[in-house]
């Protein structure tokens, strides 16, 4: 073998190793693995997971998942949208008891249209949107993917899709979590908000609305 090709080979291994090093660097560069983990919390567990235990490459995720939503700002949320929200959601929580798929079905329908009005991508790029909702809120946002998964799954004459009564009522309850994180104020709208609403805020508490009596109780025909 020449030199020449021998000075080539070298220079290929040379690049392919910088590439490999520039690739790994990008995939710790939101701060390494224990600042993702710190950041993601059960997220980066479950990404680990999704990877077959390469945290390499569960890594590299986040960190792009970070590099492309963690700039953006939520839109704040007028007082009545907030309404209409807590409104809906309590419907659904109620129609639990008697259908509790289709109450699983519109808490997914309520969490992408929520997420994109605050501002994340469209629920109709429901991955993207999951990415950028767990930059944010990733101690909450499995709720979603689990009631989007339940609320996916063809029936094939299983109610809920396979789903059990008591996995579809802890998905919802998960759910809220993150519904409840979405709809509070951000830092941002609470210094917008006039003094009026502040102190009606004030007066009846944080707008939290808390699960319907039946919600907690066994659905029907389960």
């Amino acid at each position: 073998m020449s030199t020449g090709w021998i000075i080539a080979l070298i220079v290929i291994v040379v690049a392919a190793a910088l590439v490999v090093a520039a690739l790994t660097l990008r995939g710790r560069g939101a701060g390494g693995g224990r600042d993702l983990r710190r950041r993601f919390g059960p997220e980066y567990d479950r990404a680990v997971a999704r990877h077959d235990g390469d945290a390499t490459a569960a890594e590299r995720e986040l960190a792009e998942r970070v590099e492309r939503h963690g700039k953006l700002r939520p839109r704040p949320l007028e007082a009545a949208q907030r309404e209409q929200f807590e409104a809906r959601w309590t419907a659904a929580q109620e129609r639990f008891v008697d259908s509790p798929r289709d109450a699983v079905i519109e808490a997914d329908r309520l969490l992408a249209e929520l997420a994109g009005l605050r501002g994340f991508p469209d629920g109709g790029q429901y991955d993207e949107q999951y990415a950028a909702l767990s930059v944010h809120h990733a101690h909450r946002v499995h709720g979603y993917r689990r009631v989007h998964r339940i609320a996916g799954t063809p029936v094939n004459g299983a109610q809920g899709g396979g789903a059990g009564t008591e996995e579809m009522r802890e998905a919802m309850v998960e759910a809220r979590a993150l519904f409840d994180d979405m709809l509070r104020p951000a830092r941002e709208d609470r210094q917008a908000r006039p003094s009026a609403e502040r102190a009606k805020t004030a007066h009846t508490g944080s707008g939290r609305l808390h699960l319907p009596a039946g919600f907690g109780r066994q659905a029907k025909g389960s």
